[in-house]
């Protein structure tokens, strides 16, 4: 390797999660007592602690016996709205049911809200990700649900992540109240149109009370015309069509997945298409969790999310969701760190973030702790002691 003066050794780790099976023990890769060398937003070197390359680095930096991690991936969150729905989560857990209504809220809020505000709203939402160890995040429109407020949701939130998603599709908005098809007519000839040029991604609300699988599946086909790549948010409240049309599609996830049959599960493990499982939903809506244990076994690739928004998961702690997978969802330890991480990446079809090997991008967490065992072990702990995004310790 070539060394270089201003590239910093992060040295003396206890315990190095890379997700990367050639570099270190098991499908976390995991080595002891081991060092990474990081220089110009990425990883420059990774091993043990006694082979560092010699003048690898001129700064050391001791992280004292710290577990070392790759920065969270959080692929699932809606960042750009206005208010807040206390009240309704009060009176869910009062026993009210979730229908998916309490979103005409928030977009009465989001539309009357400035920029201004919807940005700081984004800002303020990101910086907490940022300090539970989220380094990579989605952010969705779906708030807005006309032309000019979809495309001002993603302007903005392109400001804070290239993971931008156009998820205009999200409910059916009052003005179009008993006409689905003649929104699902507007989103697909005039907003895909009009908000491609900065969306990555294009998303639908797949369930009873939203949308079925031929609205889903025109509003998505239209937003790959436009080079945009399919996402899925299904079975979420009950058994559908979600997860086979995000399958059909070749869509990059199917996010939520509570409801499955067997034919769900193997059409997944067959498909290059990423479950993700947002447990914080099913905590703050009291729904029940999906079976993780039935997708891990099957040879599913899962990811973790927050699914941050205002209504049923007002959260951005990545360590809680990893926490409920273990403890809900029967997910290892083990499994619920590489899906909050290499799981993610895989959702956001990246390589360069979730992993901690030569040449990636150098976002790196360090826990207030030996191990990665304890974001499980201590739930609800502030354990995120260092955040290193591209390389820059935040």
């Amino acid at each position: 390797m070539s060394h270089r003066r201003d590239w910093t050794l992060l040295d003396n780790i206890g315990c190095l999660v890379t997700n990367d099976p050639e570099l270190g023990r098991g499908p976390l890769g995991l080595l002891v007592d081991a060092a990474v060398v990081v220089g110009e937003g990425l990883v420059r070197w990774v091993g043990p602690s006694t082979r560092i390359p010699e003048g690898a680095a001129g700064t050391r930096h001791d992280l004292q016996g710290r577990a070392v991690l790759p920065g969270f991936v959080d692929s699932h969150a809606h960042l750009v709205f206005a208010g807040e729905r206390a009240e309704e989560f009060a009176a869910r857990m009062a026993g009210a049911p979730y229908t998916g209504g309490g979103i005409a809220t928030t977009i009465a809020a989001t539309r009357a809200a400035t920029d201004r505000a919807l940005a700081a709203t984004v800002s303020r939402l990101v910086a907490e990700g940022w300090r539970s160890g989220t380094t990579t995040v989605e952010c969705k429109s779906g708030y807005g649900q006309s032309v000019a407020d979809e495309l001002r949701s993603l302007q903005i939130a392109e400001v804070y992540t290239p993971e931008t998603t156009l998820l205009a599709a999200h409910v059916v908005p009052p003005e179009f109240a008993g006409r689905p098809d003649d929104y699902v007519r507007l989103v697909c000839e005039e907003m895909v149109p009009a908000c491609a040029p900065h969306a990555r991604w294009i998303d639908v609300f797949c369930e009873r009370g939203a949308f079925d699988a031929d609205q889903c599946r025109a509003v998505l086909q239209a937003g790959m015309a436009h080079g945009l790549t399919p996402r899925v948010h299904g079975n979420q409240l009950g058994p559908g069509p979600g997860v086979q049309l995000a399958v059909e599609l070749g869509a990059a996830s199917v996010d939520h997945v509570t409801y499955t049959t067997a034919a769900d599960v193997a059409a997944l493990a067959a498909s290059g298409t990423v479950a993700t499982l947002l447990p914080g939903a099913d905590f703050c809506t009291r729904n029940r969790y999906p079976d993780a244990r039935a997708l891990l076994d099957a040879g599913v690739t899962v990811a973790l999310a927050t699914d941050c928004n205002p209504g049923t998961s007002y959260l951005t702690s990545m360590p809680f969701c990893v926490a409920l997978a273990v403890r809900e969802m029967h997910m290892s330890p083990e499994e619920a760190v590489g899906a909050a991480t290499a799981g993610g990446a895989a959702a956001l079809r990246r390589t360069d973030v979730g992993v901690v090997r030569e040449g990636a991008r150098a976002d790196l967490i360090a826990l207030d702790a030996p191990s990665y065992l304890h974001l499980a072990y201590r739930p609800g702990v502030q354990l995120i002691r260092e955040v290193w995004q591209e390389g820059m310790l935040m």
